[in-house]
């Protein structure tokens, strides 16, 4: 069987329109769910203004109000969506390494229908269950603030364990994510520089304990330990590299253009380490899921704006702006 029911239609140039969309029961294995919350993210702005063929939304949170023939989950559970409906079966996912999984299923949001619609079918596999004491809302930070930022700091204490001193090119939410998660990671009196263009966006990261630089004049930041590009720009990946220490650590998280390199001078000579990092894998949840629920008023200070679905519109026009952190889009999560 099928429901029907209005979810927002991304029909390119900006426009978001609301129609009629049918979503299908769960079949074995599959949860689905009433969507309570969903986060906005950058990654949202090609589907946007190209449009898009499912309902986006790739930071969903909501509760199971069905459940497919084999599932465990109980009717009533709350929870958020791992982007990647990784297969299980495949060697990176026997290894923990879900968000490399060689076979998956969907991209939630991209390749099949998200959060910012009222429901969202998902495998029980890639559901996370949270606790009570987290508001629906703030359990979209257990995606791309927390997770994807965890990740990368986990990925940069592969070749550099001895930080002292971080820095950070760019001051979205991605950038807001790694300051948080670095300084609970870290600790309070590890110093953290962070830089844009923007100064409220300079202003917005300062209140969280980083020490703020316009992006085309870092040297303030000395030689950090490790350096995290959110940016996806190369002029500031490239700075990055030109910045940090000897043995430093250069972790590139946000997607966009390129890097060239001199693999004597800026490889082999320091002891330098480049390493991407792709999203997270979905056995970090319960840790970030701890470190929210101990720091759940200073995460959530990081959802700057909510909108009501209805005013799905007017939430993107503000975050595409530039001049806010997160933006999250609620609903009731209706029956």
């Amino acid at each position: 069987m099928t429901r029907t029911a209005l979810a927002p239609r991304f029909t390119g140039a900006g426009k978001i329109e609301f129609a009629d969309h049918e979503y299908p029961d769960p079949g074995p294995g599959q949860l689905l769910l009433a969507v309570q919350a969903n986060a906005l993210c950058g990654t949202d702005r090609n589907q946007y203004y190209d449009g898009s063929s499912v309902v986006p939304g790739h930071e969903a949170a909501g509760t199971v109000l069905q459940a497919g023939e084999g599932t465990s989950t109980p009717v009533g559970t709350r929870g958020a969506v791992f982007l990647m409906d990784y297969c299980g079966e495949c060697r990176s996912c026997k290894l923990n390494f879900t968000n490399q999984c060689l076979a998956k299923r969907a991209d939630m949001g991209f390749t099949h229908d998200g959060g910012y619609g009222p429901y969202e079918l998902v495998h029980e596999s890639n559901f996370f269950p949270i606790t009570d004491d987290i508001e629906i809302g703030n359990a979209t930070m257990l995606l791309d603030v927390m997770g994807t930022s965890s990740h990368a700091i986990g990925r940069a204490a592969l070749v550099r364990p001895d930080v002292e001193s971080v820095y950070i090119a760019g001051a979205g939410p991605i950038g807001l994510g790694l300051t948080v998660m670095s300084k609970l990671k870290y600790g309070a009196d590890v110093p953290v520089y962070i830089s844009d263009f923007s100064r409220w966006r300079l202003d917005f990261a300062e209140s969280f304990g980083a020490i703020p630089l316009l992006a085309d004049d870092i040297s303030a930041a000395g030689n950090p330990d490790v350096a995290f590009d959110s940016s996806g720009k190369e002029a500031a990946r490239r700075a990055a590299l030109d910045l940090v220490s000897q043995r430093g650590a250069l972790i590139c998280v946000g997607h966009g253009e390129s890097l060239t390199i001199d693999v004597s001078s800026d490889l082999i000579a320091p002891e330098h380490a480049i390493l991407g990092s792709e999203y997270f894998r979905y056995d970090e949840m319960p840790g970030n899921l701890a470190l929210l629920s101990d720091h759940q008023e200073l995460v959530s200070r990081v959802i700057s704006h909510r909108f009501p679905v209805a005013e799905i519109g007017e939430a993107f026009e503000l975050f595409m702006a530039g001049e806010t952190g997160k933006v999250v889009v609620t609903q009731d999560g209706v029956a």
